[in-house]
């Protein structure tokens, strides 16, 4: 730990005020996950009465044992793993392939290209247009249709672009020596030196399409196709109004706010999984194993 003794006064104010700051921030970004959780653990009265604030209130799990009992959780759970894996790989297949084309100084229009893709981060066609398309492509209630349909960000190809372009030539120029055509250098070179920019780019589109939901909802009118996060919108909304459901809460344990806060619960819980392991790559140098004089 370091010692307080060798900062000045003006030193040890500042990182005080920043010691504090940083907690603050911790719990205003642990809080809501704390609160879902503790929400999803209570009994049904106690969540609409307001009672949950911070621990579970009258601690019980019939909540999850709803959730998971029904089969249209796990369905739209696999849907969930399908959009996302596939989803991810589809995008990495285009975005690296793309960035390592676009770092190239030798590539023929570049500076236009590159503009193209940077245009696409602020406009796009719209919704209307967008739906017309997808409509048009025959790309309407299918899982080819999700996964390809958002492949390719503008921000991730950039992103890795960049890291691509400060990969000094000494590695390229290595690889040719040896007879690498221009897949291997991609593969062989770029690609294991910049594990942490691809880990990256990867998280953002496994969040992204793990979250998806807006065209998800608009495109899917297959219910054995939704993904999870449709599914929680179903519970939010139709089954509030479902008679059934009404009566089944009269004498039941939880209530549509506790099944909802599970269903949450149970999604975030592969993202928090998967994140530490993506993680170690993002303070790992880009250029670790590089050439020494």
């Amino acid at each position: 730990m370091t010692n307080m003794n060798l900062y000045s006064r003006g030193d040890k104010l500042f990182v005080i005020v920043n010691m504090v700051l940083i907690g603050l921030f911790t719990i205003s970004t642990l809080y809501p996950f704390i609160y879902i959780t503790s929400l999803s653990l209570s009994t049904g009265f106690e969540a609409r009465a307001g009672n949950v604030v911070l621990t579970p209130v009258d601690f019980t799990i019939e909540a999850y044992k709803r959730v998971l009992s029904e089969p249209q959780f796990w369905i739209s759970y696999k849907n969930t793993f399908i959009y996302t894996i596939g989803g991810t790989l589809m995008s990495l297949a285009f975005i690296i392939p793309g960035a390592y084309a676009l770092s190239k100084p030798q590539l023929y229009g570049r500076r236009f290209w590159n503009l193209v893709v940077a245009f696409t981060m602020w406009f796009n066609a719209g919704l209307i247009p967008f739906f017309l398309n997808m409509r048009d492509l025959g790309l309407l209630d299918s899982y080819f249709g999700i996964i390809i349909g958002f492949a390719v960000n503008g921000f991730n190809i950039i992103l890795l672009r960049n890291f691509f372009e400060g990969i000094p030539q000494s590695f390229e120029e290595a690889a040719r020596m040896d007879g690498a055509n221009e897949f291997q250098v991609l593969w062989k070179v770029y690609v294991p030196l910049s594990k942490p920019a691809i880990a990256t780019v990867a998280l953002f589109c496994i969040v992204s399409r793990w979250n998806g939901f807006f065209w998800a909802m608009v495109l899917l009118q297959d219910e054995d196709k939704i993904p999870l996060q449709v599914y929680l919108r179903h519970v939010i909304t139709e089954l509030t109004d479902d008679e059934s459901f009404g009566a089944e809460l009269i004498n039941a344990p939880y209530s549509v706010e506790t099944v909802s806060a599970a269903i949450i619960v149970c999604s975030i819980i592969p993202i928090l999984l998967i994140y530490p392991f993506l993680q170690k790559y993002f303070s790992k140098g880009i250029l670790l194993g590089g050439v020494k004089e």
